[in-house]
């Protein structure tokens, strides 16, 4: 499948897509990305957030853990960051991407609307007089 060289990277690579396996993360990463610095403390993601504190926590862990997010402790409040600005233009690509899937989708179903109606083609007119009713011939 790959090398033994390249399997390092494959594994990070693929920990990273694991990081971000959830919509709350992808929802914390969308709330850093629109704010200013690309940072804001624990506080603005609970309220944009509306998880409960230990949910959330357990989020911001993984994504510390898979290098997406760092955090600063100043006093009594923990700010978190993008760990890097490409993070932001990986959620950019991956709105774009839903996006066109969704409009595809969304073509294909209108197209299949449009298709004439042919659930009637074929059908007898009465119940129990087609060829196969099981009456005597």
């Amino acid at each position: 499948m790959f090398s033994d060289r390249e399997a390092p990277l494959y594994e990070i690579k693929a920990n990273l897509f694991k990081g971000l396996a959830h919509p709350a993360r992808i929802r914390v990463l969308e709330i850093l990305t629109a704010s200013a610095g690309q940072s804001c403390p624990v506080s603005h993601l609970l309220a944009e957030t509306g998880l409960e504190a230990s949910h959330l926590s357990q989020h911001l862990a993984t994504l510390r853990r898979h290098g997406v997010v760092t955090s600063v402790r100043t006093a009594n409040t923990v700010v978190y960051s993008l760990a890097h600005p490409a993070v932001a233009e990986l959620l950019a690509i991956a709105r774009t991407f839903l996006l066109d899937t969704l409009a595809g989708s969304h073509e294909r179903l209108a197209a299949a609307a449009a298709l004439p109606d042919v659930s009637a083609v074929g059908a007898p007119a009465s119940a129990g007089t087609g060829a196969h009713d099981g009456g005597a011939r």
